[in-house]
């Protein structure tokens, strides 16, 4: 009996010890670069080997854990607002070119500085909120809207293979952050239930806010002003802020991600720079260069040079939305 037993759990020792943590992925030099750095850095006795502490992931949101396309979720939301403050009072228009853009539906001009347009127009929409009633607010908006091509809800337009990768990293020690241009109240409304990823390690763009007390209550305000903008060069400065270690891996998809993969990689320092490139056009959408959303150009340019990995869409992922796990 007892060589029974014995036998039987040596059959399923492989099968628990192997099972493969990025099963979304295709078996590429891509996901073998990053499942050897992982495990380098986290196996004792290895050159490579990180202290937990130092296990930072840091993950760029738009274009890079959701989709972005066609334009970023959040200003949809944005224009979504200021449309309806501009009915209720046309005289917006001349305060805010960014609210004038929003109400006449100019996207281009919104999107000609990066996140500058959405970030004018959230600060203008959003001001004398309370933090938890924009939440609300956002809450409700990503349960009542679909996105215009493929009718998910906007917080389902998540990728497969980048949740495995989450998961994989904390198993392994790893901390997660979000470090995005967007909004930082708004990607924490759902990044737990959607990534795993609590709201204190979320770190993006916010306007400014006071405190206000009452004797019913105290709470924070969002105020008509711009506090920061965490795109290309303030994401260093965010990380270094919010988290106060420097990443050990990483993400991002475009050139905003550039100077954050630099920080982390530049030095010749234990680290691990990983770029998406969107190339699958019929799963997903396929842009780069000259894209007015998630423009990659000069960080593709960059990751080639260094060695960084990049996540080729079509060729390395096998899937791409959760949902399509259904009809495998």
């Amino acid at each position: 009996m007892r060589s029974i037993i014995v036998a039987a759990v040596f059959a399923i020792l492989p099968s628990l010890s192997f099972a493969d943590p990025l099963p979304s992925w295709n078996n590429t030099e891509t996901k073998q670069a990053i499942l050897e750095f992982v495990e380098a850095t986290t196996t004792p006795g290895s050159e490579r080997y990180l202290d937990p502490a130092a296990r930072i992931a840091t993950f760029d949101n738009d274009g890079n854990l959701w989709a972005e396309q066609p334009v970023y979720f959040q200003l949809i939301y944005a224009l979504d607002k200021a449309k309806a403050m501009v009915a209720a009072d046309p005289s917006l228009e001349e305060k805010s070119p960014g609210m004038k853009a929003a109400a006449d539906g100019d996207m281009q001009a919104l999107l000609a500085d990066g996140h500058k347009g959405l970030l004018e127009v959230m600060a203008m929409s959003h001001s004398g909120m309370t933090t938890e009633e924009f939440k609300d607010e956002v809450d409700k908006w990503l349960e009542t809207t679909k996105h215009p091509v493929t009718g998910r809800r906007y917080d389902e337009m998540i990728y497969q293979p980048m949740l495995e990768l989450l998961t994989y990293l904390r198993d392994k020690g790893y901390k997660t952050y979000i470090v995005s241009g967007g909004g930082i109240d708004f990607i924490r409304v759902f990044s737990e239930r959607a990534y795993g990823i609590p709201s204190e390690q979320v770190v993006g763009s916010s306007i400014k806010a006071t405190f206000v007390v009452s004797e019913g209550d105290a709470d924070t305000v969002k105020s008509p002003e711009l506090f920061f903008i965490d795109d290309k060069e303030g994401k260093p400065v965010a990380i270094n802020h919010h988290i106060g270690r420097r990443p050990v891996i990483a993400s991002g998809n475009s050139d905003g991600d550039l100077q954050m993969m630099q920080y982390a990689t530049r030095g010749g320092r234990n680290a691990l720079a990983i770029l998406l490139h969107h190339t699958d056009a019929d799963r997903e959408w396929a842009y780069d260069k000259g894209s007015k959303v998630g423009g990659l150009d000069k960080a593709l340019e960059e990751a080639n040079q260094r060695g960084w990995v990049v996540i080729d869409m079509k060729a390395d992922w096998r899937t791409v939305f959760p949902w399509e796990l259904q009809n495998r």
